[in-house]
């Protein structure tokens, strides 16, 4: 494995080696590495780009890696990737994305994950982005996933792009049955000429589901960034939406959250907060010996984990 390709993939995957259990690594436009185990299968698809994974019912304590890098400048790939939850497996998924770009042609990847979650399942997904590269070419991440949780099952997703990825979008639909819980906490940090735009569109559509939607963001020089979540009630349920985020220096958000009751007995709440960082804060840390900048950095740091 290259210099190149060990360094992001302990960017997006807090990887230092091939990883124990199942995996699949893909590596400009190919398949670098897989492993499956008795509990997990994962198989290529044979229409289209991507992978199928499929955890076997009543897996426990079993995880997959399954992390993307392009390390060349001009690869431009969609991939599709479906995940089949069995009945009441619980299991850990590590996603992410790092592009290396030293050249001057767009370097994009653009992927689909679908995930059906089955009865009384547990999945935690964590998805990193980050870009690197001294070339002029852009690096482009749209990440698009759909979401179906079954009975008494429940997801949470952990979604972070810190640095380096100069256009995003962000799209995300669930639909939640009964007593199904969902969990969505996105990061985010732009800075330079960055544009990112985060979708989401949660449906509760059975009785007693719920869920709870948390960004984060830092919007940083010229960046731009907008967040449009949308909570939708269909029966006798419970959301939160909370969108809290930074501007500094000419940066522009908006925060568009959205919610939407068709039922009586839904309960949707939403909050969304953008504002500078507080000077108190910076003062009391450079009183401890800290410069602005090292004031700043604990600060964001903080606020984005």
């Amino acid at each position: 494995m290259e210099k190149i390709d060990k360094e992001l993939l302990e960017q997006v995957a807090e990887l230092h080696d091939v990883p124990v259990g199942a995996y699949n690594i893909r590596k400009n436009s190919t398949s670098a590495a897989r492993n499956s185990t008795a509990n997990i299968q994962i198989t290529s698809k044979e229409d289209k780009p991507g992978i199928d994974i499929r955890v076997k019912p009543g897996t426990k304590n079993e995880s997959v890696h399954i992390p993307v890098i392009i390390t060349e400048t001009g690869i431009k790939e969609t991939v599709y990737n479906d995940f089949y939850i069995g009945e009441g497996a619980d299991v850990l998924i590590i996603a992410g994305c790092g592009i290396h770009n030293c050249g001057d042609q767009e370097s994009r990847h653009d992927g689909l994950h679908r995930f059906f979650i089955e009865k009384n399942a547990k999945v935690r997904y964590i998805e990193k982005h980050y870009g690197e590269g001294d070339g002029n070419g852009e690096k482009i991440m749209n990440p698009s996933t759909e979401v179906t949780i079954g009975e008494n099952a429940v997801c949470e997703m952990e979604m972070v792009q810190i640095k380096g990825v100069d256009s995003t979008l962000r799209t995300m639909k669930a639909h939640l049955g009964t007593n199904a819980r969902l969990k969505v906490t996105e990061r985010l940090m732009t800075h330079g000429k960055q544009y990112a735009r985060s979708d989401m569109e949660i449906m509760l559509d059975r009785e007693e589901s719920s869920a709870q939607i948390i960004s984060r963001s830092v919007g940083k020089d010229s960046s731009e960034q907008v967040f449009n979540p949308i909570a939708v009630g269909n029966n006798a349920c419970r959301a939160h939406i909370q969108c809290d985020s930074i501007i500094m220096d000419d940066a522009k958000i908006r925060s568009i959250p959205e919610i939407a009751a068709n039922h009586r007995d839904a309960q949707i709440v939403h909050e969304a907060a953008i504002g500078r960082i507080n000077g108190d804060q910076l003062l009391k840390l450079q009183t401890l010996g800290l410069t602005p900048e090292e004031a700043e950095k604990v600060i964001i740091d903080g606020f984005l984990k």
